[in-house]
């Protein structure tokens, strides 16, 4: 028993129906005694049933919002479901919110982050007419971060030793730019390696050459791929005949991580 004749299959009964949240829930039984029918009367008035319905709503686009204090570093992935919203100051402002939250009490976890937010996102949500969402967020801390973000759709956060603040910033544009997916070829999972490589001996077996020979331009074509995925081995944007692992090593410098979200990347249309 929760509270008087409000049991928990109560409240998961009107969840399963609504989609509200627990606490939600129990409030609008609470207030009706009970009764299912009047609770979710109860929510539809209060607009919480309009603004969960609106949940379901596909959102990418939005803003990339990033920050560094004290040497902590943060950045966010906030969506909506049109560049309209995206603009509007209230949605603005909420991203804006969540950095400095973040970045005040050194919050690295998103689920603490839609737990605090929770209430603001879903008035916004029932203010603009449209899902909001707390997509991605992710921190670094240390004593060289830079971040970067590219007008609202694409952000970087870099950490690095050995780096000037100039050079971490250009190396932060050749992230967002070129999209590296790893930091070292050490760090490509075996799992994409083997894909890449049964692609490569396929597309070979028309060429009408000697086993070793197919086998050397099997080899250069993974040595391509692999610095081509992994930011070190990457041809520097600003000195092409650089790779960042050169820039890296002239500095005798080390980036330690990094993370690059592009708006909307991997969300169905």
């Amino acid at each position: 028993m929760i509270s008087n004749s409000i049991t928990a299959d109560l409240i998961k009964n009107l969840r399963s129906r609504t989609g509200i949240s627990f606490l939600e829930c129990k409030r609008a039984l609470i207030e009706e005694n009970g009764n299912i029918e009047s609770a979710i009367d109860n929510l539809r008035k209060s607009g919480k049933l309009s603004a969960e319905k609106k949940n379901k709503k596909i959102t990418n686009q939005g803003v990339i919002f990033s920050g560094i204090q004290n040497n902590f570093g943060v950045m966010l992935e906030l969506n909506c479901e049109t560049d309209f919203v995206s603009k509007d100051n209230l949605f603005v402002n909420l991203g804006q919110k969540i950095i400095s939250q973040s970045l005040k009490n050194k919050i690295q976890n998103i689920d603490q982050i839609k737990n605090i937010f929770e209430i603001q996102r879903t008035d916004l949500i029932l203010k603009v007419g449209e899902n909001i969402n707390i997509r991605r967020f992710c921190w670094i801390e240390g004593e060289s971060i830079y971040s970067y973000v590219h007008g609202i759709r694409i952000g970087v956060l870099v950490s690095a030793v050995g780096l000037t603040k100039t050079i971490l910033k250009n190396i932060a544009m050749h992230i967002a730019a070129s999209k590296p997916e790893y930091l070292y070829p050490k760090n490509i999972p075996s799992t994409v390696w083997n894909r890449e490589y049964k692609i490569q001996s396929e597309l070979v077996k028309n060429f009408k050459k000697p086993s070793n020979v197919l086998k050397t331009i099997i080899e250069g074509r993974m040595n391509k791929f692999i610095n081509n995925i992994s930011l070190v081995g990457q041809n520097f944007i600003l000195n092409p005949k650089k790779t960042v692992g050169d820039v890296l090593n002239e500095n005798n410098a080390q980036i330690i991580s990094f993370y690059r979200f592009e708006l909307g990347e991997n969300i169905s249309k």
